[in-house]
Formats: structure tokens, sequence, C-alpha cells
């Protein structure tokens, strides 16, 4: 059983998404994370131990290496495909209730602002970590955010922006949603934002990258 999660875990790390896949090179014609993770489940691996022991495992290995620009994007969006390969197969036991998420993340790219690509990283790693992830889109407005807040009474909510320009949307954003839920917890990220204007604004938390946001919803959930 070990050897089946750490093989998912490798192919996630790597990009490895079937056995069709030409990436990464040295691993053409192996299987990938998609037949990897059939296997496991039809052999009676639990769920919960291959989101725990290989895609969560595989995603923190990326998220660092991303961090510490040993990998750039092209990689880490192949490891998410490999990643949502995989939880195809383990999504039906988390609607059916069989397996727990870790809690709920909704995210979206600010009103004014149609830049995807940091938000989907996030949405990537926060999914693969765990988490049901609400992902908004781009170019969100406040009342959609607070639409979403009503529905998922814990969620945690990811403001990102790539523009200067729409900063003052962030801004907005923040004190509407704490306006009427003060209590709820909000991250921010994006190019032009730092930590100084999160505590400006009266966000919750600020990270430049990706896995700085898992960390900091891993700290939540651990209560």
């Amino acid at each position: 059983m070990d050897e089946i999660l750490k093989q998912i875990a490798h192919c996630v790390e790597f990009g490895k998404i079937n056995n069709a896949s030409p990436y990464p090179p040295d691993m053409k014609g192996q299987e990938g994370a998609d037949e990897l993770t059939r296997k496991a489940l039809d052999s009676g691996v639990p769920v919960e131990d291959i989101l725990t022991h290989a895609l969560i495992v595989g995603m923190k290995n990326v998220g660092v290496k991303f961090r510490e620009n040993k990998v750039f994007v092209p990689q880490v969006l192949m490891s998410a495909k490999a990643m949502g390969a995989a939880m195809e197969h383990l999504k039906p036991h988390f609607a059916s209730g069989a397996a727990k998420r870790k809690g709920t993340f909704i995210i979206g790219t600010v009103e004014g602002d149609l830049h995807d690509i940091g938000k989907n990283l996030v949405s990537m790693m926060v999914e693969g970590n765990g988490y049901e992830v609400i992902d908004l889109g781009v170019d969100v407005s406040a009342g959609k955010f607070l639409a979403e807040a009503e529905k998922y009474p814990h969620g945690v909510i990811g403001l990102s922006a790539l523009l200067t320009t729409t900063m003052v949307n962030m801004e907005k954003i923040v004190k509407t949603i704490k306006d009427k839920y003060p209590d709820r917890i909000i991250c921010i990220g994006g190019a032009p934002v730092s930590d100084d204007f999160c505590k400006k604004i009266n966000a919750d938390f600020y990270s430049p990258d990706p896995q700085g946001a898992v960390e900091f919803l891993n700290e939540l959930a651990a209560g």
C-alpha cells in the first residue's frame, strides 16, 4: 500500500497525468496519477490515505519547490492536472459523505480584473490539499462573494488581484464582506498586494505564494 501511495505522490509532484501523457519525458509509457489512483481504490486503499499520503504530499512538494523558484508555473500546472486526474476518482467518495474535506475555500479574482493564473494556482494547490474549492472565476463582484459566503458559512474567502487599479475593488469587497460577516476570514494575494496592504484593508492573511495559503488554511483547520 505504501508503495502505490509513493508512486501517486511522485506522479503528482512531477506532473505525470496518465499512461498516454508524454510528460515528464523520463516517465513516458508509465502509468500516471489517473491509473494508479484507480488501482489504489480497487485494491482497498482508503480515500483519506490516498488524499493525505499521496496527493497532499505531491502537491506540498511542488508547492515548496515553486516557492523556492526550483520549478515554475508550467510545471505546477502539470502537477495540478495530475492531481485533478486523481481527484476525479476520489470526488464520488466526497460527494457521498464517505470521505471528508478539511474545509471550504471560496476564491475569485476581484471585480475589474480578468487575470486568473495566480488564482488558478492557488485553487489547485488548495484542492490538492484536501479542501473543497468554490472557484468563482474572474471579475467577481462583492455581491457574488457575499452570496457564496452565505451558502458556506464556514468557508474561508480568497481574493486575488493582478492589477494595481483593482486593489481599490479588493478593499471594497473586504469591507462589504466584513460589514455583514465581521468574523469571516479573508485571504488576499496577487502581484500588487502586500502584508501592509492586507492590514490596511482589514483582511486576515496575505501570502506571496500558493503554498503559504495552504499552510494558513491547514493551521485554521487544525484549530
